[in-house]
């Protein structure tokens, strides 16, 4: 979640697409319109979505004020969550807060271990990153499992698998999710404030800029995409091929240069690529097409343009294309123009990252990578996207209109998650924040 300097008041979130494999579908019917289906409603703010290979047809919500709802697969609700994290959970504010219970995950063998995985911001470790100032809140991914039957997380279970001290609230990342080589990816933003300066921001190779987690690969594990191996060891070992084992570098990272990963999924069909939102500061927003030991330019650039962190507000006329390890900046996949930027233009307050289309009702929108704005500019109007994959190069990309809300959703986009199917799903809020009872899930069906 991220945002700008104009937009602090903004909630500027704030799932997961499964990461089992599945065959690409060829169109069977090409006169399907989009439009949107209620599947639950009555929450607070819905951040991500799973769905279990289970057979079971669920569908997980996770609600950012600690709790995760199940949808049953004949569209009921329980009275009671599935899991209830609200006392492990930092306190959040109402108004505006990118911390909370923010990713799930289910293990792939979730159907005979029952083993599953949170991302959540705990309340902060003693100390701080420096004198005089403090921790603000704890990541931490946890394994839980579930009661017998299922029906319930097992509160007790709880195994801690990772922390990162976090130095501001915002910029938290939040997603994880298992890719299609059984290993767990770990989305976290670059430890918040703005241009990735403050204390906690660590300086790196490009001086020219102030501050750097997104950049350094030595000190923390901020601005980073993980990728760890949960089935060995107390907590979790490094896979032998990481880009960086062997160096001096945190093994953990999988890539790295970004300022807040708060979404990212795996293409069920295709090439299983990993495609992650970046929120950005003022100017732009990015899709990034992730690839492992790839630097995505932060703080050096915003999208693929060079930043500044003097004047963010401002580019500067010229910046490296690559850092000192000679690895290249890489540009993102699709970029969209920031309601505060000057040049005018904008579209979008933060950028939501989503998934790849999968489904059989929408045959249009097969292969099509499915993302959306959490507003224009600041008001309950996301709008929803469309992008047709490319091997190289940027991606085309459009508004997608939906048959009962031909100009935008009329709330905020938390997120988009995806199920066991390939079919997308739309997690949006009437406010900005974590309160209320406006959070809404829909899924995109056809309509003739």
């Amino acid at each position: 979640m991220k945002f700008t300097a104009a937009f602090t008041g903004i909630f500027a979130l704030l799932l997961i697409a499964c990461g089992c494999k599945k065959n690409d579908k060829p169109p069977t019917n090409n006169n399907s319109t989009p439009d949107l289906k209620m599947v639950a409603s009555g929450l607070v703010s819905p951040v991500a979505l799973a769905a279990p290979a289970d057979n079971s047809k669920r569908l997980f919500v996770v609600d950012q004020v600690g709790k995760i709802w199940v949808v049953q697969a004949d569209g009921s609700m329980p009275s009671t969550p599935f899991m209830d994290l609200s006392s492990k959970i930092v306190s959040l504010n109402p108004g505006y807060d990118e911390r909370g219970l923010l990713g799930l995950a289910f293990h792939p063998d979730f159907k005979t271990n029952g083993k599953f995985y949170v991302f959540y911001t705990a309340p902060p470790h003693s100390g701080g990153p420096e004198s005089g100032s403090s921790w603000n809140n704890l990541t931490r991914i946890s394994e839980f499992k579930v009661i017998t039957d299922g029906s319930q997380a097992d509160m007790s279970s709880e195994r801690v698998i990772l922390e990162e001290d976090h130095p501001q609230a915002n910029h938290n990342g939040g997603t994880i999710e298992f890719g299609p080589d059984g290993f767990l990816y770990i989305s976290i933003g670059d430890g918040g404030n703005k241009d990735d300066i403050g204390p906690g921001h660590v300086s790196d190779w490009y001086t020219v800029n102030a501050g750097g987690n997104g950049q350094d690969i030595y000190a923390n594990l901020l601005g980073n995409i993980l990728r760890i191996d949960i089935n060995n060891g107390a907590t979790y070992t490094i896979p032998a091929d990481n880009p960086f084992v062997g160096t001096a570098a945190r093994p953990e990272i999988y890539a790295y240069g970004f300022r807040n990963p708060y979404r990212f999924s795996f293409d069920m069909g295709g090439n299983h690529s990993l495609i992650a939102g970046d929120a950005g500061q003022s100017l732009y927003e990015e899709i990034d097409n992730v690839t492992k030991g790839g630097n995505y330019g932060w703080n050096v650039k915003e999208g693929s343009h060079c930043f500044s962190t003097d004047a963010d507000h401002t580019e500067r006329s010229s910046c490296p294309s690559m850092d000192t390890a000679n690895k290249p900046l890489i540009d993102p996949v699709i970029e969209l123009v920031n309601a505060a930027n000057p040049k005018g233009g904008g579209v979008a307050i933060t950028i939501v990252g989503g998934n790849v289309y999968r489904g059989d009702s929408l045959p249009n929108l097969q292969g099509r990578y499915i993302f959306g704005s959490f507003s224009q500019d600041g008001q309950p109007n996301a709008k929803v996207y469309s992008a047709q994959m490319a091997a190289s190069g940027t991606w085309p990309h459009e508004e997608l209109k939906l048959k009962s809300y031909p100009d935008n959703l009329g709330q905020y986009l938390k997120s988009v998650g995806q199920d066991q199917a390939g079919d997308i799903y739309l997690l949006t809020s009437g406010q900005q924040g974590p309160s209320g009872a406006t959070g809404k899930v829909f899924k995109m069906i056809a309509m003739h």
